[in-house]
């Protein structure tokens, strides 16, 4: 077989079709030899019979094309890309089984175009040639993207010719591929001759971008004495070349530069993934905290265009260093008995980052020194860091010498609390114990005694042997001042040091009972009914202890067993009363006597409610008493007569007449009064029967004296107005009969008696206002105390008197 055309076009798909093309040729019994034309990507394989002499052609197309085998005497010739032609006619051979040749598809290989073409535009790619131009012509053209679609115009094709023409340069970064349509099958009539045929124009690379880093600086952390191998961070750079196809966009990864240079080449970094690690051994913060390294990214795998960015290695503090004290020695003086008294404050330097604390372990005492016991103390203080140390270090110790300095020490009790048992009853005066203290001092000094808390009250202390007596009587029972049967005292004792030292004791009295308290029932009211009364439950109560306590007796005293009963339970702390004789409902006053074991006995009185039911009580009737309903009625009457009081007072000033008491001279008693003045004709049937006098409703107010009683006089009763107007006549005749008698009627109405004084009366008679030859002897100032009615006469003398 024989190889014309390129071999690196040679692809394992055509090697396969051409060694299945030999097996064929091979059954059918002849010695070949195959011709292999290569041209664009279209293959024609010629074929050689050696026992005929006879030439065979066999050919095989691109992908989706069959294969054929052809019988001619002249061999195939390769016009174009796309076609072929025979010579002379092909002759098929009878004997031999031909497979037909099937018309080929149009096809168009991609084509490659470098980017960043410099020209000169348009520039022609490849060109476009159909089989059918023979005696026709044909037309060509091309849609899709860069050609009629965004972006326009990068693409075109010459319409005869069938040149693929270039018209700018191209960008892969931006768009690597481009896939357009091929029209070129129309005639001169617009006929379609061949059917579209697709292409792809794939832009090949170039290296026209440098590597960029994604950050200008890194930043990354690593402890002290981590071992080689140790992974740091890791930078990144991306280059927009093409990575796959080329290498003009991979990049490879290098340390520039180190600062500090000292020690050198601590850290490396991975030439493909860009992570930075140690190298080598020896990072100590204390000496190098940062590293600042210089990195660098270049294209084409290291051989390209290059690019830098900074990586920042912060070296973090690990406890490599052990605290040390500076200095290791000292001296210090304290009071005695000072309690958290700052002794001495000692330095401590540590290498490492302060974030690793240290402090003293916990061997020195908090309690106060005594200098009569030992007057210095030494002390051996180690510091060690709160961390533990990465690697085994020695401790570093401090020497303390404590100096104790003597002060006045307060006198001590002995003991501190001295519990003392007494009974409560004791008498005033009498000892209770005797509480003492010591002085720690080793001068010998005088220490006076007093009682420096008593609540109650109830004890006193002799200042200079610190006896305790009885001041009161102790009560065991009073629960404002005793707990749990122990009553607390606090002592003072005070020596006479420079500065006076003073120190306290607790005293506790233990109070012993004694039988001082009688039982006391509870509750002292109770509710019972008259009739089959249920029994009313007391409980009893001692505040006296065992055996002064319970089982309890009851008797009832002072005539109350004469009705009721009283039964002590079974345990003897509860007792019953009960009615035993029918009482009416009221309260009573029961009279209980209870007595405890010791028979210190308590007179109690209870009081018991006795209503009017049966049982059980439940609600208790209020009884009906005639003193409680006459106090509400006889409340009713009065507030009903003040209020009639007040309505006439009302209709007396309202209507009250404004008339002289006495006549002028010329005054007439013949006074004309017109009645009848109607007009229009006579209406004597029509009557105002609101001017008519109106009995009581009309009358002034009653004048009456204060100092003599009046003579009783019935009051005349007056008609009420009629409703016919006929009776009119019959109502004003008895009105006025009624007016003419009524003696509280107004002034010329009838006559008023003033002059009534009672029987024995001392007032002079009237006729002593004559009596005097001069007015100027009389004092007439009381007239103004008669009232309204003599207004007029108080008016004329009191004024002749001013004259």
């Amino acid at each position: 077989m024989r190889l014309f055309g390129p071999l690196s076009v040679l692809t394992p798909l055509l090697q396969n079709r051409l060694a299945q093309a030999e097996n064929r040729l091979l059954h059918m019994g002849h010695e070949v030899s195959v011709t292999l034309y290569v041209r664009a990507l279209t293959w024609y394989f010629v074929e050689e019979p050696h026992s005929r002499g006879q030439r065979a052609a066999f050919f095989m197309g691109c992908p989706g094309q069959e294969s054929a085998l052809l019988s001619t005497d002249h061999d195939f010739t390769a016009l174009n890309d796309t076609t072929v032609q025979e010579s002379k006619a092909l002759r098929l051979s009878p004997s031999k089984r031909i497979l037909r040749r099937r018309k080929r598809e149009w096809v168009f290989p991609p084509l490659s175009v470098p980017e960043n073409g410099k020209g000169p535009f348009p520039q022609r790619l490849n060109q476009l040639k159909s089989s059918k131009d023979r005696g026709t012509k044909i037309f060509y053209s091309i849609t899709g993207p860069g050609a009629d679609s965004p972006p326009e115009g990068i693409f075109t094709i010459e319409k005869e010719t069938g040149w693929l023409l270039l018209n700018k340069p191209l960008d892969r970064e931006k768009i690597a591929k481009y896939e357009a349509t091929l029209w070129p099958a129309v005639s001169e009539n617009g006929a379609s001759v061949e059917e579209p045929m697709n292409i792809s124009i794939i832009v090949t690379d170039q290296n026209d971008h440098k590597p960029k880093f994604t950050q200008d600086v890194f930043k990354g952390s690593v402890l002290e004495g981590a071992l080689p191998g140790t992974s740091v961070m890791q930078v990144t750079a991306t280059d927009e070349d093409d990575a796959i196809n080329t290498y003009n966009g991979v990049v490879a990864y290098a340390i520039h530069s180190q600062e500090p240079k000292d020690p050198p080449n601590m850290f490396t970094i991975h030439r493909s993934t860009g992570t930075i690690g140690v190298i080598s051994s020896g990072l100590d913060r204390e000496k190098v905290p940062t590293y600042t390294l210089t990195v660098q990214a270049t294209d084409l795998d290291g051989e390209g265009s290059t690019t830098t960015a900074v990586a920042i290695v912060e070296v973090l503090d690990a406890n490599d260093n052990a605290p040390v004290f500076d200095p290791q020695k000292y001296e210090a003086h304290v009071p005695e008995n000072a309690v958290g008294h700052e002794v001495q404050r000692l330095t401590v330097t540590d290498l490492d980052a302060p974030n690793h604390r240290h402090g003293v372990p916990p061997t020195a005492s908090w309690k106060g020194l005594d200098f009569e016991a030992k007057n210095q103390h030494t002390l051996y203080i180690e510091v060690t860091n709160e961390a533990p140390f990465v690697v085994k270090l020695p401790t570093s110790t401090a020497t303390v010498v404590v100096h104790v300095e003597d002060v006045n020490e307060a006198p001590v009790f002995v003991p501190p609390s001295n519990v003392v048992e007494v009974q409560e009853d004791i008498s005033a005066g009498e000892p209770v114990c005797t509480y003492t203290a010591q002085d720690p001092d080793r001068g010998s000094q005088r220490v006076s005694y007093h009682i420096l808390r008593d609540p109650a009250g109830w004890l006193a202390m002799d200042p200079d042997s610190g006896q305790v007596t009885a001041a009161g009587v102790l009560d065991r029972e009073d629960e404002r001042f005793v707990r749990n049967n122990i009553y607390e005292v606090m002592v003072l004792a005070t020596d006479d040091g420079s500065p006076p030292a003073t120190g306290t004791g607790t005293l506790l009295l233990t109070l012993v009972d004694v039988n001082d308290h009688g039982p006391v029932p509870e509750p002292r009211q109770i509710t019972i009914c008259n009739q089959s009364p249920v029994p009313q439950v007391l409980n009893i109560t001692d505040k006296d202890l065992s055996p002064h306590a319970s089982p309890f007796k009851a008797q009832l005293t002072q005539d109350s067993d004469i009705y009721w009963t009283a039964t002590v339970n079974e345990k003897g702390d509860a007792v019953a009363l009960s009615l035993k004789k029918f009482l009416k409902q009221d309260t009573y006053d029961v009279h209980l006597s209870l007595s405890d074991r010791g028979n210190k006995q308590q007179l109690a009185v209870i009081k018991a409610t006795v209503c009017d039911c049966h049982g059980h009580v439940e609600t208790c009737p209020v009884p009906w008493k005639g003193g409680f309903l006459l106090l509400p009625i006889l409340g009713a009457v009065l507030a009903l007569l003040f209020l009639l009081v007040l309505l006439l007072l009302l209709v007396r000033k309202k209507q009250k007449v404004k008339e002289p008491l006495l006549l002028p001279e010329d005054d007439t008693r013949d006074n004309v009064f017109y009645y009848g003045e109607e007009g229009g004709g006579e209406e004597d049937q029509d009557y105002d029967i609101t001017q008519l006098h109106r009995g009581l409703e009309a009358r002034p107010k009653v004048v009456l004296r204060n100092d003599v009683a009046p003579a009783f006089i019935p009051t005349p009763m007056y008609r009420q107005r009629p409703a016919n107007p006929d009776e009119i006549g019959n109502f004003i005749t008895e009105n006025l009969k009624a007016a003419n008698t009524d003696p509280t009627a107004p002034p010329y109405d009838s006559l008023l008696v003033f002059d009534y004084e009672g029987c024995g009366s001392e007032a002079p008679s009237l006729s002593s206002l004559t009596s005097s030859a001069s007015d100027q002897d009389q004092d007439y100032d009381y007239l103004n105390e008669w009232g309204s009615r003599f207004k007029k006469l108080a008016d004329m003398y009191g004024a002749g008197q001013d004259d």
